[in-house]
C-alpha cells in the first residue's frame, strides 16, 4: 500500500511539472470526450465541450466575446447600427455587411439574428430583423411576397430581387427560437411572424416564376425558390434540426410536413456526402451527385457543423453521423494534418485546380478559421485519435488577416463563432 502511495504521489508531482492538472484528470478528460449518447431534445443539458476538453470557464467566455467583438464591434466590425426615418420616425436598425463585396445578404443577417438569440442580445436581434423587413422583404402584393431579395447594398439599394432558400430557412427559425427565449418584445410577436413567413414561404405555386424553397416534389430544400434553381439544391442548406424546431413550435398546422422535411434532408445528406471521404460538394442534384461538376468550397465548410447541430440537438440519424464524421476527419486530418489542412477539397479529398469560370481560377487555399472551426464540431460526434489537439488547435486560433492580407472578417468570423458556441454548449434550441 505505501509503495502504491508513493508511486501515485511521484506520478502527480510529474504531471504537475509537466504543466498537466493531474494523471487522473488527464485521463477523465479522455474519457468525458466520448459523443454524446442522447441529444438535448432528450435531455434538456448542452454539454460544454470545450470546458470538458480543459479550457477554463472563463477562458471560454473571454474567446467567445473576443470573437464576437472583432465581428460586432470593433473598429473594422462587419455590424452596423443604423437609425432609419420610417414615416417621420427614426427607427433603430442594423445590418452585417459581406465586407468583401460591399453588401448585406440575407445569409448574414439571419446569421446575426440567429447569433443575437444564442447570446441573448435581444436588440440587436430586433435591429437586424427591422432592416431585414424594411429593405429586403418583399412587401408588395405580387409573387415574391414575403420573401426577401438576398442581397442589397449597406445603404438599402437592392442588388437582386431574387431569394436565397437558406436565408428564409434561418430567418423563420430564428424567430421561433426567439419565441421560445423572449415570448413577445416591443412591436415583436415572433410566433406570429415566423407563421406569416412560413405561410408566405410555403403558398408560391411557380406564378412569375417563383416557387416554395422547397420542392415538395422531393420535399428537399431548393438553392433559390425560382422555376430555375428549384431543380437543385446546396448541402449546406440541409439542416434536419431546423425542421425539428419547425414542428414543435411553429403551431401552424404543418407538423407532420416538417417532420418529414427533417427526414428527407437526413436521407439527403447520406447521398450528398462521398460515402469513402465524406465530403460532399457545394451544389447537387437532388440526388446528392455534384451539380456541373461542384466540389467542397466555401459553402461547404456549414455541412459538418449542422450534421453535428442535429447530432447533438436530436440524435436520430447518430449512427451515419458518428461514421461520416470519422470518414471527414480521417480524409482531411489523417491527409493534411491538423494543423495546416486547407480549405476546398475535390470529393475524393485530393487538392484540385479547378477553373472558376470566366478565365479565373480557384482562390488560393488557406487553412481558413472558419473551416477549422467547423472540422472542430466533427468531434461532438466521434471519438477519435484527433479529438483533443483539433479542439486546442482551433481554440487557439485568431480571427486576423492572413499572412497573404486575405481577411474575412464576416464569413469566416461568423462561422468560427458559429462553431464555438456549438463547442461550449451555448447554440441551444431551449434555455
Amino acid at each position: 500500500m505505501r509503495q502504491n502511495k508513493t508511486t501515485a504521489i511521484i506520478l502527480a508531482a510529474l504531471c504537475l511539472v509537466l504543466g498537466l492538472a493531474s494523471c487522473s484528470s488527464t485521463k477523465k478528460a479522455s474519457k468525458s470526450l466520448e459523443p454524446a449518447k442522447k441529444g438535448y431534445a432528450q435531455t434538456g443539458k448542452y454539454r460544454n465541450y470545450l470546458k470538458e476538453a480543459g479550457f477554463s470557464q472563463e477562458e471560454i467566455d473571454n474567446k467567445i466575446q473576443e470573437i464576437y467583438s472583432i465581428i460586432f464591434e470593433g473598429e473594422e466590425a462587419a455590424y452596423h447600427d443604423v437609425d432609419v426615418e420610417v414615416d417621420g420616425k427614426m427607427v433603430p436598425m442594423g445590418y452585417i455587411s459581406d465586407v468583401k463585396n460591399n453588401d448585406v445578404r440575407t445569409e448574414g443577417q439571419s446569421y446575426a439574428m440567429m447569433i443575437a438569440v444564442q447570446m441573448d442580445k435581444p436588440e440587436l436581434f430586433n435591429r437586424v430583423w427591422r432592416w431585414s423587413k424594411f429593405y429586403m422583404r418583399h412587401n408588395e402584393e405580387g409573387p415574391s411576397h414575403g420573401l426577401f431579395a438576398w442581397s442589397c447594398r449597406t445603404n438599402g439599394r437592392r442588388t437582386s430581387n431574387g431569394s436565397a432558400s437558406d436565408g428564409e430557412l434561418y430567418y423563420v427559425t430564428d424567430l421561433l427560437l426567439a419565441s421560445r427565449r423572449w415570448g413577445s418584445y416591443e412591436e415583436f410577436n415572433y410566433l406570429e411572424e415566423a407563421q406569416e413567413l412560413l405561410n408566405d414561404l410555403f403558398s408560391k405555386d411557380g406564378t412569375g416564376g417563383v416557387t416554395n424553397i422547397i420542392n415538395m416534389d422531393v420535399k428537399l430544400i431548393n438553392f433559390c425558390p425560382d422555376s430555375r434553381s428549384n431543380l437543385w439544391t446546396d448541402p449546406s442548406y440541409h439542416l434536419p434540426a431546423f425542421y425539428e424546431i419547425w414542428a414543435e413550435t411553429a403551431k401552424d398546422g404543418r407538423e407532420a410536413i416538417y417532420r418529414e422535411l427533417a427526414d428527407s434532408a437526413r436521407a439527403y445528406l447520406h447521398r450528398a456526402c462521398d460515402p469513402v471521404t465524406g465530403i460532399n460538394p457545394d451544389q447537387s442534384q437532388f440526388d446528392g451527385t455534384p451539380n456541373r461538376g461542384s466540389e467542397f468550397h466555401y459553402d461547404s465548410w456549414r455541412v459538418p457543423m449542422n450534421i453535428a447541430m442535429d447530432f447533438t440537438w436530436y440524435h436520430k440519424d447518430a449512427e451515419w453521423q458518428t461514421e461520416y464524421a470519422k470518414k471527414f476527419q480521417n480524409t482531411i486530418l489523417g491527409r493534411y494534418g491538423i494543423t495546416e489542412f486547407p480549405d476546398q477539397f475535390a470529393l475524393n479529398g485530393d487538392v484540385s485546380a479547378r477553373p472558376m469560370g470566366g478565365g479565373r481560377w480557384r482562390p488560393n487555399l488557406r487553412h481558413s478559421i472558419g473551416f477549422v472551426g467547423t472540422m472542430a464540431t466533427t468531434a461532438l460526434m466521434c471519438e477519435s485519435e484527433y479529438n483533443q489537439e483539433l479542439i486546442k488547435h482551433m481554440f487557439s486560433l485568431k480571427h486576423e488577416p492572413y499572412e497573404d492580407g486575405y481577411y474575412d472578417i464576416y464569413y469566416d468570423g461568423l462561422i468560427y463563432l458559429f462553431s464555438l458556441l456549438h463547442l461550449s454548449g451555448n447554440y441551444r434550441m431551449n434555455w
